[in-house]
């Protein structure tokens, strides 16, 4: 063979290779991984957590309590008493007001956002879970799972203006900013669509083939949600005429998911120790692009729309007690000041 024979192969080799690296880079993972363990410790479960980009705070529920963290030193800044089975937390910044769902006592506690400091309860359904604050109406919404049905409250004066009847037992909600709230019916497997101005359900739609969704996210620009089904998909739904396109497969024992309108990406949280990335290539056509390893446990999730990080916890975990007739199924115990936070970012 010629030397300019040579040449041309060893130049078309090296193209070659340059377009395998390109091509494994265009389809490489955003790169999320656990950066950081905020050591946080204490007794008790968790639920929901809610992160507050612009005020740098982190909430999250403890059962009996809300502890409030700096978001970027995962330093304690305070502590929220007296929220018996407390789930969520929601936040109405341009009130400088807070709201727990507390599911134990059937109520609704609103502090102030600044000082931590609660003003007042207000008596909801039977075991609120899921909180929300819609922003087009100034309206708190808790979704009781016990009594099948949605409470609203006026956010700024903190009285309930009336509730919704549901088609089963609510899980978690979202707000598309403009008058519509959509939550989740876990046991029917199904969405439904609320007039939040109204106070009335609009529609009901099937989410087959996702079972027992819980987690519920939104992309307010394309009109897509985002639930995490507990059979291991991530269900994305249009928003205006509820049918299901796409079922991204994600991890075992999901609570949430969240998306991040910048990035275009969309996260769901699972039990089994693995947030799953999934990437809005268009508004029809999405793939999972990243599997990260968190820790068993690490079901309930929080987004930093300042940073893109995502914020999940656990603990570890001991054998469960011995089973009774009243509990034949009982929980793993929480080792003692094992509760930690794991910041999911780059």
């Amino acid at each position: 063979m010629s030397t300019r024979g040579k040449s041309t192969r060893r130049w078309l080799s090296a193209l070659l290779a340059l377009l395998v690296a390109g091509g494994t880079l265009a389809a490489a993972g955003p790169g999320y991984k656990v950066v950081n363990t905020y050591k946080v410790g204490g007794d008790g479960g968790w639920d929901y957590l809610t992160a507050d980009a612009a005020a740098r705070r982190l909430y999250i529920s403890r059962a009996t309590h809300v502890i409030v963290l700096d978001l970027d030193s995962g330093k304690t800044v305070g502590d929220i008493p007296d929220t018996p089975g407390v789930h969520g937390i929601a936040l109405a910044p341009e009130l400088g007001r807070g709201f727990t769902s507390n599911g134990r006592e059937g109520t609704v506690s609103i502090f102030d956002i600044k000082t931590l400091t609660t003003s007042s309860k207000v008596k909801v359904g039977e075991n609120p879970d899921a909180i929300l604050y819609d922003p087009a109406t100034q309206r708190v919404f808790t979704f009781n799972g016990r009594s099948q049905d949605a409470t609203a409250i006026d956010a700024a004066k903190g009285t309930v203006l009336g509730t919704i009847k549901l088609d089963g037992k609510p899980e978690f909600a979202a707000s598309d900013g403009k008058g519509g709230v959509f939550v989740n019916i876990e046991d029917k497997s199904e969405l439904t669509a609320i007039d939040s101005n109204k106070l009335a359900v609009k529609s009901t739609w099937p989410l087959a083939p996702c079972k027992e969704p819980s987690g519920l996210a939104m992309d307010r620009k394309n009109r897509r949600l985002f639930v995490g089904c507990d059979n291991k998909m991530m269900a994305v739904v249009n928003a205006d005429t509820g049918k299901v396109l796409a079922t991204p497969a994600i991890g075992e024992g999901v609570d949430a998911t969240a998306f991040d309108d910048e990035t275009g990406l969309a996260f769901a949280s699972s039990g089994e120790g693995v947030l799953t990335v999934v990437r809005e290539e268009s508004p029809d056509k999405f793939s999972v692009v990243e599997n990260v390893p968190t820790q068993q446990g690490a079901r309930t999730l929080a987004l930093d729309s300042k940073t893109h990080s995502v914020f999940v916890v656990t603990a570890k975990f001991g054998p469960p007690p011995a089973a009774t007739a009243e509990n034949p199924h009982p929980r793993r115990t929480i080792l003692p000041d094992s509760f930690v936070v794991l910041v999911v970012g780059k």
